[in-house]
């Protein structure tokens, strides 16, 4: 918990409400940085800062995006601590617990810095406009998209096609079924306030797993024969789904190690530069066992499980497919950027 959290502060029944089933708020700021700057927001190089939380897999996928497409130096980074309390996400990793670009303690300082009675929730990621402090977008199926197709010119080069024009329909639909029965069906089961929603939740779920058990033992990648962005909206929830989601949300029929072609699938990518690399499993266990009140009030963080297994051949070269196309893979870490050797199973 940030420094000042207390007892008004608790997160205990935010999350969960009894009798109900889970519905997310998806009402987001829908502001859109573009090329021609139609909202008011153009693509320029060091206006604007990506703040996110390596625990939450929403966040995560923005910060494979911008480390797949090289955006670095294009698009600055603040990291927010693993957990927060009921006011919002908190920049308790940096020193003296302000973010050093923006300022701020919290990242809800830039929401109400342009919009002061902001009603929803201070989410992550989220896009602050530096030079006024003020949160740009939270849109984070968005984001990623924009970043794809409206900062090509800063690129590096060798960056992939990760929403290539041809394929975007079967993206969307791919990603549309995954987001709803899998990276939000794991949270509709976790969040579940009686048994039927939480049985109903746990069916689709595994529905879908089994779909995309049998999608991906005949193909490398969801879309294609290269990574895209469906790949990245999957991998940030099979990277939690045995640390987290298989205990901790009870989405427990199997685990992720007992799916031959996901488990497989979900190796490939974490081996993949950009992935693994941006995946820190300490802050993940923290974030979910620590916030969650409502469904683990001890906040004990588990101890497991063992992530050696992570590194294990996968095999799924031989189903063909290129990752990164006719690019290249991303070059090393930036050292400021990189998950803490204790964190992460790629560095001994």
């Amino acid at each position: 918990m940030s420094n000042d959290s207390n007892a008004s502060n608790s997160t205990a029944g935010a999350y969960v409400t009894s009798g109900q089933e889970f519905t997310r708020d998806t009402n987001y700021i829908t502001t859109r940085i573009t090329r021609d700057g139609a909202e008011g927001y153009p693509v320029e190089p060091g206006r604007y800062r990506l703040v996110v939380a390596r625990a939450c897999p929403w966040a995560n996928r923005a910060i494979i995006v911008r480390r797949l497409l090289g955006l670095e130096d294009a698009i600055s980074m603040g990291v927010c601590g693993p957990t927060h309390d009921a006011r919002s996400w908190t920049f308790d990793l940096d020193e003296g617990g302000v973010d050093p670009v923006l300022g701020i303690p919290r990242i809800q300082d830039a929401y109400f810095a342009r919009f002061p009675d902001y009603p929803r929730g201070i989410t992550v990621p989220a896009i602050v406009d530096v030079p006024t402090g003020q949160v740009v977008t939270n849109n984070y199926p968005q984001i990623t998209l924009d970043l794809s197709t409206e900062w090509t010119q800063f690129h590096r080069e060798g960056a992939p096609q990760l929403y290539p024009e041809h394929l975007r329909a079967e993206i969307d639909e791919v990603a549309l079924r995954v987001f709803k029965d899998v990276n939000n069906g794991v949270y509709r089961c976790g969040f579940a306030g009686d048994q039927k929603s939480y049985e109903r939740a746990y069916q689709r779920l595994f529905d879908a797993m089994d779909w995309l058990e049998e999608r991906l033992t005949s193909r490398r990648y969801l879309v294609g024969d290269t990574i895209t962005e469906a790949d990245v909206r999957l991998f940030t929830t099979l990277a939690r789904f045995d640390p987290v989601y298989h205990g901790h949300f009870k989405c427990n029929r199997q685990k992720l190690t007992e799916f031959p072609a996901l488990w497989g699938y979900a190796r490939d990518l974490f081996q993949t530069p950009g992935f693994g690399d941006t995946t820190d499993f300490d802050q993940i266990k923290k974030h979910y066992y620590v916030v969650h009140e409502d469904i683990n009030p001890t906040k004990i963080v588990p101890a497991g499980p063992a992530l050696d297994n992570w590194l294990t051949p996968h095999h799924r070269e031989q189903l063909g497919g290129r990752p990164f196309g006719d690019g290249t893979p991303p070059g090393p870490v930036r050292e400021d950027e990189r998950v803490p050797a204790a964190h992460t199973p790629l560095v001994a």
